[in-house]
């Protein structure tokens, strides 16, 4: 589990793109907002794609995976700009950790009756 005190795991890698020391983080700090939502995160990686071969302008890719116990998250988003496409992949794998959530507390709260044959329970009031 990630303390408050522990530095969390994120990568950050770049395909066809330099990455800088302030885009570096950049990403770091954006990705914190996750952190404070979810504390069981394990690994966030990011990945940060120039495309240039389809189009005259460059086109951005952001691809994140977000490692957590259980089933994994991943987001993939475009823009023409980079940091523009940083703050929408946040934007997307924050509402797959919400999503998550929600389905996990809808299951832990899911009022369900208990029966075991042949046995009397009281009931509660």
């Amino acid at each position: 589990m990630n303390k408050a005190n522990h530095p969390h795991d994120v990568i950050v890698s770049g395909i066809h793109l330099e990455l800088t020391a302030g885009l570096k983080a950049h990403v770091r700090e954006k990705m914190q907002r996750l952190f404070r939502h979810e504390g069981h995160i394990v690994r966030l990686k990011v990945e940060l794609e120039c495309d240039r071969q389809h189009d005259v302008e460059h086109k951005f890719i952001a691809k994140g995976h977000i490692v957590i116990h259980g089933p994994d998250i991943n987001a993939t988003v475009e823009a023409d700009e980079c940091y523009k496409a940083i703050d929408l992949l946040v934007d997307k794998l924050d509402q797959g950790l919400r999503k998550r959530h929600g389905l996990h507390k809808d299951k832990r709260n899911h009022p369900r009756a208990i029966e075991f044959p042949g046995v009397a329970l009281p009931k509660a009031i």
